[in-house]
């Protein structure tokens, strides 16, 4: 048994369970998960290479693996400050004009880059409601 080995595999092992728990994401379980194959690879008097191979495929495994239930997780849309403008009213300060990547709307002192949510063309000084935010731009209707 390759003693340099195990205190090494067992290392890493450790860092990144204090890793992974020290943070609400998901970020070094998998490097665990690698570490401690290795770990038994290297008190199996395996090669260093095998050793290495198996906590880089396992890590790649386990990634590709529980990429999907991560996500889900996570969910699609993370929150921001700015959602809280969905759904309130803005005025039209720049014509929007999808085609031709142009418009703006302002909501609460703010002025956003703003785009028709159907294409259509709306006038500077229409009142419009903000369904979405993409990015850095508002995602408007035009208030009826």
């Amino acid at each position: 048994m390759d003693s340099i080995m195990v205190v090494l595999w067992s290392v890493v092992l450790v860092v990144a369970i204090i890793a992974e728990i020290s943070t609400v994401q998901m970020i070094s379980i998998w490097f665990a998960v690698a570490s401690l194959a290795s770990l038994i690879l290297a008190c199996l008097n395996a090669p260093l290479w095998a050793q290495v191979a198996v906590f880089a495929a396992v890590v790649a495994l386990l990634l590709i693996l529980t990429k999907p239930f991560v996500r889900r997780i996570q969910g699609k849309h993370s929150k921001t400050n700015a959602d809280i403008n969905i759904g309130k009213t803005a005025v039209v300060t720049e014509d929007i004009n999808n085609s031709r990547a142009k418009g703006r709307a302002t909501v609460a002192g703010v002025s956003w880059m703003a785009r028709s949510i159907d294409g259509s063309e709306i006038a500077k000084d229409s009142i419009v409601i903000i369904e979405d935010i993409d990015g850095a731009k508002l995602i408007v209707s035009l208030k009826n």
